[in-house]
């Protein structure tokens, strides 16, 4: 018997047996030839939220910017120089705060009696036209799947590249019940800044890692908390590219905004 193997144009590996008598031969081709065709398993798989309605929180101008802004917070400059430091452009938190990426905090909010949330814009520096927008799910039973998303609710249309929002400008997004935890959505490139409308096809990275489309566990995470001590705030800090993307800089500062939360 005589094996030969050669390599089409499509990169797989084809096999080839001359002198075949039996069928022990055939068994033994099938399998090479299904080894040599094995591909790689992938690093990244969409997440498709079908079953999930999208509504908006209010109306916008024709940039994305709110009509239901309340009066802003005040963000200081010691807070905005805190997070220029802590989260710089283009910085891996890997290398800066691997903290960030172990934690199993995530970036949601636990209604443990009737309260009204707020949600303030910080800052951003994304190369996207990212929306943020906010889901909700019952304390006790948190997504597992994209199906368990039931509505996505935009709060800020367009919060990344372009944006017209300023640091400080806050939205009321309702008032939820004890047992409801809220999580959050960056949409990326959501908000057509020639259109002015939205698409709700957009990769959503959410604040709870099991919805996002990486494979790796520890590539999952695209919301981190940061706590801003002197001023008592939580803020999150998202990544707005699939961690497997070799352009990804994972430095979790392309939208970052805070919650306030009112009984």
């Amino acid at each position: 018997m005589t094996l030969y193997f050669f390599i089409r144009r499509n990169g797989h590996a084809s096999c080839v047996v001359h002198g075949m008598k039996n069928n022990l031969l055939l068994l033994i081709i099938a399998i090479v030839a299904f080894s040599c065709k094995k591909e790689l398993a992938p690093v990244t798989v969409p997440v498709q939220f079908n079953e999930t309605t999208y509504v908006n929180l209010g109306k916008t101008d024709t940039t994305g910017k709110p009509l239901y802004l309340e009066t802003p917070d005040v963000i200081s400059n010691d807070l905005l120089d805190f997070l220029h430091s802590y989260l710089p452009e283009h910085q891996n938190v890997s290398n800066t705060h691997p903290e960030l990426l172990s934690s199993s905090a995530i970036g949601e909010l636990k209604i443990t009696q009737t309260s009204t949330v707020h949600l303030t814009f910080v800052s951003q520096g994304a190369g996207f036209a990212d929306a943020i927008a906010f889901y909700t799910y019952p304390t006790n039973n948190p997504p597992a799947t994209a199906a368990d998303i039931k509505t996505i609710t935009y709060v800020f249309p367009n919060a990344g590249y372009n944006s017209p929002l300023n640091p400080g400008d806050k939205v009321n997004i309702g008032t939820f019940a004890s047992g409801t935890s809220v999580g959050f959505v960056l949409m990326k490139n959501a908000f057509n800044l020639i259109t002015h409308t939205l698409n709700n096809n957009a990769t959503h990275f959410c604040s709870n890692d099991v919805l996002n489309p990486e494979v790796d566990p520890k590539l999952k995470k695209h919301a981190v908390l940061i706590n801003y001590t002197p001023e008592n705030k939580t803020l999150i800090g998202f990544e707005d590219l699939d961690r497997t993307d070799p352009n990804c800089d994972d430095d979790f500062n392309d939208v970052v905004i805070y919650a306030t939360i009112t009984n």
